[in-house]
């Protein structure tokens, strides 16, 4: 397995707390802070899709 580059945590209000990560294989990884080693992965260019979504607004009905 690859090495994943972690970002720093991504804190919302109160304790959520997500990383992003990259690999040299160009897999992108969303984890919460501390569980790093459960993750959810896809390309970078399906990251970078679903982050212009929600900013967006198309996940706004999930709030």
């Amino acid at each position: 397995m690859d090495d994943i580059a972690w970002e720093e945590p991504f804190c919302g209000e109160g304790a959520s707390c997500f990383r992003l990560g990259t690999d040299q294989n160009s897999n992108a990884y969303i984890a919460i802070a501390g569980a790093e080693s459960t993750y959810l992965t896809d390309t970078r260019e399906a990251l970078r899709n679903m982050i212009l979504e929600i900013k967006a607004g198309k996940a706004d009905h999930l709030l």
